[in-house]
């Protein structure tokens, strides 16, 4: 058990973090099966108007880690579970945190552009993030490793059919968050595999998109919501 938690502590340690948040809000909301509205907003949940039109941009960052509900947490952990170890195996920890974080904070920016009223939360723009970097690994060593790229690939198409369908279908999933996510992953996968010293120049293209989509979308706000 402790073996297995050392050869993927940061996957472990991004669940571990995300049920602790859960038996919180659970408290809070007295309820561990579905989570009160208002306090999943109180907890720290994305919302445009306390989030873009009052500056509390922290939101971005705690909103990754609340959940709705004992289903979403487990299926969101599950998914980590099952891409986040694969990808602790590929990339360093600089490089897997900084995609799995940029991935998060900008799938919630693009959630709070679609849904400017809407509550969001949930890690699944991160964990897009995670499976979208495994792409970009294979794509950009598809050439050393052509049967391994191949069968990822495969797997990779259907479960993205899966979630397009899924997110077409159910109103609830923010597939804005995950799409975003999963480009933000892609490409860090793909030059953080390429060259992990590239992690620098990967961090400041995000942070630079980052402050320029949160600095625009106060006026996107004032031209929807008026």
């Amino acid at each position: 058990m402790i073996s297995e938690f050392r050869k993927y502590k940061i996957t472990y340690s991004i669940i571990i973090l995300n049920l602790i948040v859960y038996i919180f809000s659970s408290l809070f909301s007295q309820d561990i099966i579905d989570m009160e509205l208002q306090t999943l907003v109180d907890m720290g949940a994305l919302y445009g108007p306390f989030t873009v039109l009052k500056g509390e941009w922290w939101r971005l960052f705690t909103a990754m880690f609340l959940h709705a509900g004992m289903t979403h947490l487990l299926m969101n952990m599950f998914s980590l579970y099952l891409i986040g170890r694969g990808a602790e195996m590929y990339f360093d920890t600089k490089s897997y945190l900084s995609i799995y974080l940029f991935s998060g904070l900008l799938g919630g920016l693009a959630s709070l552009y679609i849904h400017p009223v809407s509550v969001g939360i949930g890690a699944s723009g991160a964990i897009f993030g995670i499976f979208g970097a495994l792409a970009g690994f294979f794509l950009a060593h598809r050439e050393k490793i052509q049967e391994h790229t191949k069968a990822f690939m495969k797997d990779f198409s259907i479960i993205i059919v899966i979630n397009i369908v899924l997110g077409l279908s159910i109103p609830s999933i923010d597939m804005s968050a995950h799409i975003a996510g999963l480009i933000v992953g892609f490409i860090g996968g793909f030059m953080l595999s390429k060259e992990p010293k590239w992690i620098w120049l990967y961090s400041a293209i995000m942070i630079v998109i980052i402050f320029a989509f949160y600095d625009y979308l106060p006026g996107h706000y004032v031209q929807t919501l008026l």
